[in-house]
């Protein structure tokens, strides 16, 4: 029997769609586009936003060069569909500025100079403003005192480094971080 007989009876493969449509709120922007379903929320800002602040680090998730603000939760891009997302508002470290005012975060970045090479900077920033905004809402950390865990945390050096854990700086700005995310709050 040759090949071509074998295959003579079996059902032609259905063919799959493999894109969706979504709508998403990107830096205040309503914008509607068809998506791969394994496309990540970073490819889709990078690749059809244009918007290159949120980098790819690791891939990985364990760098947070790549958080960005998904519905005012700080989120690891890279890690995300971007088909999951269909409604979300998204906000990149573009869209964090009022024009030409820079949000606090990114001002006190720049008068602290927490930065050096500034591959990891968009994501610090990005995840500095969710990590206040956790804090403000009562989101407890690791080495947050227990008795403070029903209102706004307040944030100490401590409990900054340890809201920051998850966004690695290869240059070692970490002090300045600190301390710039100590003059937002102050």
């Amino acid at each position: 029997m040759d090949s071509l007989a074998l295959g003579a009876d079996l059902e032609p493969e259905p063919v799959v769609d493999e894109h969706s449509t979504v709508t998403l709120f990107v830096n205040g922007e309503e914008t509607t586009l068809t998506v791969d379903h394994r496309a990540t929320v970073l490819e889709t800002l990078r690749e059809r936003f244009g918007l290159t602040g949120a980098k790819k680090g690791c891939d990985h998730g364990q760098c947070g060069a790549c958080t960005v603000l998904v519905d005012g939760r700080r989120i690891n891009s890279c890690l995300l569909l971007a088909v999951t997302q269909d409604g979300a508002t998204i906000t990149t470290v573009e869209g964090l500025a009022d024009g030409d005012s820079l949000h606090p975060v990114q001002q006190a970045f720049v008068e602290r100079d927490a930065l050096q090479c500034g591959f990891c900077t968009p994501g610090q920033i990005c995840s500095a403003v969710g990590m206040l905004r956790e804090a403000a809402d009562g989101h407890p950390s690791h080495v947050t005192e227990p008795d403070t865990a029903t209102g706004p945390v307040a944030l100490d050096a401590d409990e900054i480094r340890e809201r920051m854990s998850g966004n690695l700086c290869r240059c070692g700005a970490y002090p300045r971080i600190v301390e710039a995310i100590e003059d937002v709050i102050e």
